[in-house]
């Protein structure tokens, strides 16, 4: 049996990146696994992998910075599954996480916040039920190191993740009497291609991370039952990257 036989998992932003591999790792350990993104093909691409490994998975096409799309995306999820025990918050829009102070514009900060913990919140509170009902209910949410270092350039980014981990703690300690845990992956993993000219990795282990041998196994980690005493942290895959903020 895989770690996470019989469970029902919902992933955003699983078309590609990290998210797609947390959604093959779930479906390789026997997770029932919702494939959820903004791109219809890509949605359909990850689950056509899925089903081609002899996993069980489901396109669900939305985009995350909708509310109305979010609450009609977990309906759609349980009414496929009968219900849910893992939400994995993932989704961000990479297009406009590039900014400095200065230069920040309204728009572009309330995008950040619409795609970050404002939409780990409305899915989250849609989820809540039907994670409370499971009994060992799971929430991963992403933030970023970027946010901790405070990386200049990526304001509004590091803005809306560090809220994303304010959000973390606190449903941690409202939802613990649900068997609810909530935890954050604050990762530093290679999702960008060639083309993007990224300088070379500084943190002790001299890399970048993979998304499918680095950070999805973290993710199955506080997925499964391995994790069910931790609630409320921040684990940080990263090559090491935390000691040099800690300085």
């Amino acid at each position: 049996m895989g770690r996470l036989e019989g469970k029902i998992a919902l992933v955003t932003g699983a078309s590609r990146g990290i998210g797609r591999a947390t959604a093959k790792l779930f479906a390789a350990e026997g997770a029932k696994v919702a494939v959820l993104s903004r791109t219809p093909a890509g949605v359909d691409a990850v689950v056509a992998d899925i089903q081609a490994a002899g996993g069980a998975a489901l396109a669900v096409p939305a985009d995350a910075g909708n509310a109305d799309q979010i609450k009609a995306a977990v309906d759609k999820v349980v009414a496929a599954y009968g219900g849910l025990d893992i939400l994995v918050n993932n989704a961000f829009d990479a297009a406009v996480v590039y900014s400095s102070l200065l230069n920040l514009s309204t728009e572009q900060l309330q995008r950040n916040f619409d795609m970050g913990p404002t939409a780990y919140l409305h899915f989250m509170r849609a989820a809540y039920p039907y994670l409370k009902a499971s009994g060992t209910g799971r929430i991963i949410n992403f933030g970023s190191m970027a946010g901790i270092i405070g990386l200049a350039g990526t304001g509004p980014y590091n803005m809306a993740k560090e809220a994303v981990r304010a959000l973390t703690r606190t449903a941690a300690r409202e939802w613990a009497g649900d068997k609810i845990t909530v935890n954050n992956v604050l990762p530093v993993a290679e999702t960008w291609g060639p083309e993007s000219n990224v300088p070379p990795a500084t943190n002790p282990l001299g890399r970048y991370g993979s998304p499918e041998e680095d950070i999805a196994p973290v993710v199955l980690f506080l997925a499964s039952k391995d994790a069910q005493f931790m609630t409320g942290y921040s684990l940080t895959p990263d090559g090491g990257s935390i000691i040099d903020s800690a300085r």
